[in-house]
């Protein structure tokens, strides 16, 4: 029998030990859950400053949101580079310099004093210290898990959401007491103190601690002797393959989808008649239902064909999506809330456990950070996108049908789907 296709063992007295008491990948996933949390707490918790920002220097939706659609767009300039340099490096130096960055980009955006500025301290630099978190985050704990992976990036994905859960209504309260620019200073002396200690405890793959995926020595996934040889399907045969394209339009349109909703759903809100801090719960109410979904999409997942779901997820997104167009009424948005939030927390969770299936873990890193392009142009073109249709008709509904429109296409594109590269660990002699 091929030592490639051998089965895997069940439950073996090896199967979860290490030299550690509990698996290390464990305190990776606690690490890299820090790191979402910080950062995607702070990304997210752009739709709390936008009214302020707007009102301090006059300026329209478009041009406000022009700065997160721009940090956005950067970001998946900045994850090709993560991703090629955590492949080669390893996830420890890129994050600690990312940290760095983070912390002195919130502190100067505290400072500005017209928009090229903002845009330059918080759409460049924040760019680059937050873009590649999610690609590090994942790819990191790709190489660590593998029954268990989709459900391993579930928590992760959770972490992004609960930081955001904690972050939006804590800056609402921040701009309310002290205003916009102290509670930006506060934040960046606060990625400092939460990003450069998580970034110390990561660590590139279990063959650095002598043991394997899971924390079974006897599951490997390197092209040594009992191993199966990922290191064969390249990324340049990867780029001609139907499904990497089939998956840059699903997470451009997912994308496009997300932050639109995200950078606006506060503003909505605000319209609407609700106060800044009653219109951040509305946030935290979608990025706490969020964190459970992703989870709980995990261990679905792990179970399941990813692509089925995320076909399932995309459409019920997609209606909740015309449900917010048609919301006349405060209250409509908390209902939206919640089913917005389970579905982009389960589809997200399986959007980045399906690439691994599709291309295999030897160049997750790397090609990640290249479906990133895609990811950034729908996520920078959706924000700006509302904002401009607003500007021009008092209104979000015609931008919204438009995403929910992208959405059913999306659907589309996971069913196109075929697992390119799919690698199974082989077990060691």
């Amino acid at each position: 029998m091929n030592r490639n296709t051998l089965p895997l063992p069940e439950d073996t007295n090896t199967a979860g030990k290490d030299r550690f008491s509990i698996f290390y990948g464990w305190y990776i996933i606690a690490a890299g859950t820090l790191l979402m949390a910080t950062c995607f707490g702070i990304i997210y918790s752009f739709s709390v400053y936008f009214t302020a920002l707007q009102s301090e220097f006059a300026w329209n939706r478009a041009a406000t949101s022009g700065a997160f659609s721009l940090y956005l767009l950067l970001v998946g300039f900045f994850s090709i580079i993560c991703g090629r340099n955590v492949d080669r490096f390893g996830p420890k130096p890129v994050v600690l310099t990312m940290g760095v960055i983070t912390g002195f980009s919130l502190v100067l955006s505290s400072l500005v004093q017209n928009i090229w500025q903002l845009y330059l301290t918080y759409s460049v630099l924040l760019a680059a210290g937050t873009g590649g978190i999610y690609i590090i985050a994942m790819s990191t704990a790709s190489r660590w898990f593998y029954r268990t992976r989709a459900t391993a990036m579930g928590i992760l994905g959770a972490g992004g959401s609960l930081g955001t859960v904690v972050m939006a209504p804590v800056s609402a309260w921040l701009i309310v007491a002290y205003q916009w620019r102290t509670a930006y200073m506060l934040t960046g002396i606060l990625a400092w103190c939460l990003m450069i200690p998580a970034a110390l405890a990561l660590k590139r793959s279990p063959a650095e601690i002598g043991s394997g995926l899971d924390g079974n020595p006897r599951l490997t996934v390197k092209p040594t002797s009992g191993a199966v040889k990922t290191s064969g399907f390249s990324v340049s045969r990867a780029l001609k393959s139907g499904s990497f394209w089939y998956l840059s339009l699903l997470w451009f349109w997912f994308s496009f989808c997300l932050y639109m909703v995200i950078t606006h759903i506060v503003p909505k809100a605000q319209d609407l008649g609700l106060d800044p801090m009653r219109a951040a719960g509305v946030l935290s109410i979608l990025t706490a239902v969020s964190a459970i979904s992703r989870i709980a999409g995990g261990l679905v997942a792990d179970r399941m064909d990813k692509r089925k779901l995320l076909a399932v997820l995309t459409t019920v997104m997609a209606m909740s999506l015309v449900w917010l167009a048609a919301a006349a009424e405060a209250w409509m948005l908390y209902p939206f809330a919640v089913i917005f939030g389970i579905t982009f927390g389960g589809g997200d969770t399986s959007l980045i456990a399906v690439v691994t299936d599709v291309f295999g873990i030897a160049k997750v890193g790397t090609m990640m950070g290249i479906l990133m392009i895609s990811w950034g142009l729908g996520s920078a073109l959706g924000p700006f996108l509302a904002g401009w249709v607003f500007d021009r008709t008092g209104s979000y509904g015609g931008a919204f049908i438009m995403a929910a429109v992208g959405l059913v296409l999306a659907t589309f594109f996971s069913m196109k789907l075929k697992l390119e590269n799919p690698s199974q660990p082989a077990v060691a002699d």
